[in-house]
């Protein structure tokens, strides 16, 4: 088993990264800590590319640092790992999603919930403990502590499956904690994009009954015949929405753009639960009237803790759950981000970083 000491020279690495918030990404050297007594090194292989991907190296959100290497849906082999580490070893397929850090000792991390932790460390674009910034998966080698390395299974492809990491987990999540995932139940899925197509998925494979809701009629008989959606509504409309009303017992909202949320919490049930899990760059109007009538709750999720996307990866191999994707090398990149910005991709655009991505 390959084994490494602490405190050994940096590892020479390579990726892509944007230095700018043009949001252009070309190739770029860089270094990666040696392993550590804790640390898991793995080969990346494939990396979903995320919307927030794109928010991130244009800087939409304001909080880019460059250059910054984006991806944070990376899977691949282990190539090494510290003397300390217990759950990986060498050859194993394992994956890292949206975090590689957190304090580990307050009381979200202590219930499993790093993912709300406020000193969580992102994949990419953040400063680790050691002071470096993270570097995220359009990469050729990643590091990270043991606890926050997913295990791959055998039967899950690691193309299909890398997306999961993020989009996976932030619809498996919400459909857990908000109790959702009761056989028989009626969920709507507002939007069918990277996310709205795996929460269909994992609905379906939870039992329940599952109508997609979606401004473009064009994508009924995708969301019916090839994703197995029970139901289909075009939100703008209104006869359609409206005989829809008081009919589903929760509601997982995929949208990042503002929309009207009247007409989904009419569809709710008394006691039914719109859950939101897009991040719209704006504020939305909330009408408080229809919740008092119902009882009824908006929520929000983001993605969730190790522990639950370890049960997330599992409950996707068990029941033959990936995303639908379209494999590119790591040079078609920009082009793919631009593509992203129109949703020209269903749904999720995937780098073959190991077949595709040069050294410098």
């Amino acid at each position: 088993m390959a084994m490494s000491s602490e405190n050994e020279h940096p590892v020479k690495a390579f990726g892509w990264a944007a230095r700018d918030s043009s949001g252009h990404l070309s190739p770029f050297k860089f270094s990666r800590r040696a392993t550590q007594e804790k640390d898991v090194t793995f080969k990346v292989l494939y990396c979903g590319i995320c919307h927030s991907d794109l928010h991130n190296v244009k800087n939409k959100w304001g909080i880019t640092s460059y250059p910054v290497i984006p991806g944070h849906e990376i899977v691949g082999v282990v190539t090494e790992v510290g003397t300390k580490v217990t759950k990986f070893k060498v050859g194993d397929k394992v994956g890292i999603g949206c975090m590689v850090g957190s304090c580990r000792s307050c009381a979200n991390c202590k219930d499993n919930l790093e993912n709300y932790c406020p000193k969580m460390i992102l994949s990419y674009g953040t400063k680790y403990y050691d002071g470096t910034i993270t570097h995220g998966g359009y990469s050729d080698i990643m590091v990270s502590d043991e606890h926050f390395v997913i295990k791959i299974p055998d039967n899950l492809p690691l193309d299909g499956g890398a997306p999961l990491l993020c989009a996976g987990i932030t619809v498996y999540s919400p459909l857990k904690y908000y109790g959702l995932d009761k056989v028989g139940m009626h969920l709507g899925v507002v939007g069918l994009g990277g996310l709205g197509h795996m929460a269909v998925k994992f609905a379906k494979a939870m039992g329940l009954k599952v109508t997609v809701i979606s401004t473009s009629p064009n994508k009924k008989e995708e969301a019916m015949d090839h994703l197995g959606a029970d139901g289909f509504l075009v939100s703008r409309n209104i006869e359609e929405m409206q005989s829809a009303m008081d009919t589903m017992d929760g509601i997982i909202d995929t949208v990042s753009a503002v929309h009207a949320l009247l007409p989904l919490i009419g569809l709710l049930k008394t006691n039914g639960k719109l859950v939101m899990v897009g991040a719209p760059d704006k504020p939305l109007e909330l009408p408080v009237l229809p919740l008092l009538l119902g009882r009824k709750i908006v929520g929000g999720s983001g993605i969730g803790g190790i522990k639950e996307t370890q049960e997330m990866i599992d409950f996707a191999a068990k029941h033959n759950i990936v995303a639908d994707i379209e494999v590119i090398p790591m040079d078609y990149v920009n082009t793919a981000m631009e593509r992203l910005l129109k949703a020209d991709v269903k749904y999720r655009f995937v780098i073959d970083i190991a077949n595709s991505l040069k050294p410098i």
